[in-house]
């Protein structure tokens, strides 16, 4: 009760809510209701206890054994079921029965002194009432609680406000490098003479280096794979749900899109990682692909069952049956890791990316690179803007993860993802830029990581949001939380890395294919 944990109950696959007025005459709907709650030794109370003037005894806590359940209904015509429910709220009570054998669910409210020692007996009741309720309509019993979410007004207002910051953003950096491209290949594609060409400067001087495989470029092209299976299973699954085919009423239906979705793909995830690996020099294909279906789904799984074990082990029913961890593993090594091979299989048969330039044999020498131009510092700011048309969006996904709101704006969820993949993809290509004209090649790793450094943010953010938001104790529920989160952000990490190598690997391709470079 010092930590307002709550009760979370369903009936016909909707929440249980308890409904209350708050400021300006609104009322809240909540999908759950508290144990109980306290009165400080001050006589201040927390939470819950101010809405019974008879909880005044200070240093005590007073326990909500008593709910009176209320079903609202409507009749459906021509249908054999006869009547279908549209809400279900209840509201919290305390009483100490005078009789618990025989309760007659009046009396004091039941209260337990923070001094107080031994056994403690409570009788816990209810009472169901029906209500006929022509109102409301079976698609649309969901609004009452989704209206009357807090600061919801305030969610749309900061969300079209980020929305409309980052799309004036993202329209300036395409403006900027679109006239500065367009000088820069104008002035190029006019130097016809031996004198002009020896006048060179700038990002056409490495036209023989810009294709030369990375260094760890296995690693790479596992990464890019697996992002790749990640980018295009967060579209469809965020697709699906602006339709409507993935509700809050589908308990659990986003997750099994996105595990369906996730395993149906690895043909595109092995195509693109031995398409990449072998325009990179690779030759060992066997490894690739191995990697590619084992390497990061395998950490992923890691963590995951680390975290099944711990709830194992604290008797959660929130752990996962140990069934359900073989179907998992199933799926991934009879579906995923086949499709894998399929498209590793078509990715090596095909012949090599064609560059549009030639790539010399001796590596062109890196001039002394200023501050900005460092991969370090260029790669830390890369990721802030990606970051900030996100962490609105991210706040209130951490609360109905953690702190047992409900999330339902999955179109403005789809847009803030359009605007992410935009605005990732012009800031690696501006720094991409930045870099080639300070005659530094080496792009490949860089663009990566430098919109994967969002992550990182991501990362941070949620470290704040943890000592901030939350009130966890046990060192249980802390590696629970973090482990869970290291999932997110290594999931995060590839989605946005592959976003931006794409973006900056179509950018270098476009700009060296148009330029005079013989």
């Amino acid at each position: 009760m010092l930590l307002n944990y709550q009760h979370h109950w369903i009936v016909d696959n909707m929440p249980v809510t308890w409904c209350y007025d708050v400021e300006d005459g609104q009322r809240f709907c909540n999908p759950g209701f508290p144990i109980g709650c306290y009165i400080t030794e001050d006589g201040r109370p927390k939470d819950a206890c101010v809405i019974n003037s008879e909880f005044h005894e200070k240093d005590t806590f007073y326990i909500f054994n008593h709910v009176d359940i209320k079903i609202y209904y409507h009749v459906v015509e021509n249908e054999a079921l006869g009547a279908r429910l549209v809400a279900a709220k209840l509201e919290p009570k305390s009483y100490k029965h005078t009789h618990a054998d025989n309760p007659d669910c009046s009396g004091i409210p039941m209260d337990i002194s923070n001094k107080a020692s031994g056994e403690v007996k409570i009788a816990y009741t209810y009472s169901v009432t029906f209500h006929e309720e022509k109102s409301i309509r079976w698609a649309s019993r969901w609004d009452y609680i989704l209206e009357s979410m807090p600061h919801t007004h305030i969610q749309w207002f900061s969300i079209m406000n980020s929305l409309v910051i980052v799309l004036f953003l993202s329209g300036m950096v395409a403006m900027i490098m679109l006239r500065t491209l367009h000088k820069d290949i104008a002035r190029y594609n006019q130097m016809d003479s031996t004198e002009d060409a020896q006048e060179e400067f700038g990002w056409k001087l490495v036209h023989g280096d810009i294709f030369r495989p990375p260094r760890k470029g296995m690693l790479l092209s596992v990464f890019l794979g697996s992002g790749t299976q990640i980018l295009i299973m967060t579209f469809v699954t965020l697709f699906f749900a602006c339709l409507g085919f993935l509700s809050p009423a589908n308990r659990g239906a986003l997750m099994t899109c996105a595990v369906v979705l996730w395993v149906l793909l690895g043909t595109p995830a092995g195509y693109v990682a031995a398409r990449f690996y072998k325009s990179f020099g690779g030759e060992k294909w066997k490894t690739n692909v191995l990697l590619t279906s084992f390497l990061c789904p395998g950490i992923v799984f890691a963590d995951f069952f680390i975290m099944n074990l711990i709830l194992w082990g604290e008797g959660s029913s929130a752990a996962i049956p140990f069934g359900t961890l073989v179907a998992i593993l199933a799926l991934w090594f009879c579906i995923s890791v086949p499709l894998t091979f399929i498209g590793a299989y078509f990715g090596f048969k095909k012949n090599a990316i064609e560059h549009p330039v030639r790539t010399n044999q001796i590596p062109r020498q890196i001039p002394e690179q200023s501050f900005y131009t460092k991969p370090l510092p260029g790669i830390i700011m890369g990721g802030i803007l990606p970051f900030g048309c996100i962490f609105i969006q991210l706040f209130f996904i951490l609360n109905s993860i953690w702190s047992h709101q409900m999330y339902y704006m999955f179109g403005f969820l789809f847009l803030v993802f359009i605007i992410l993949v935009i605005t990732c993809s012009e800031a690696t290509i501006l720094l991409c830029y930045f870099h080639l004209c300070a005659e530094d090649y080496h792009w490949q790793w860089r663009s990566f990581l430098t919109s994967g450094f969002t992550a990182v943010y991501f990362l941070i953010y949620a470290i704040h949001y943890f000592f901030s938001k939350l009130q966890i104790t046990g060192t249980a529920s802390t590696i629970l939380y973090f482990g869970y989160t290291m999932i997110m952000v290594l999931i995060f990490f590839l989605f946005t890395g592959t976003i931006g190598f794409f973006a900056c690997f179509w950018f270098v391709t476009k700009i060296y294919s148009v330029v005079k470079v013989d």
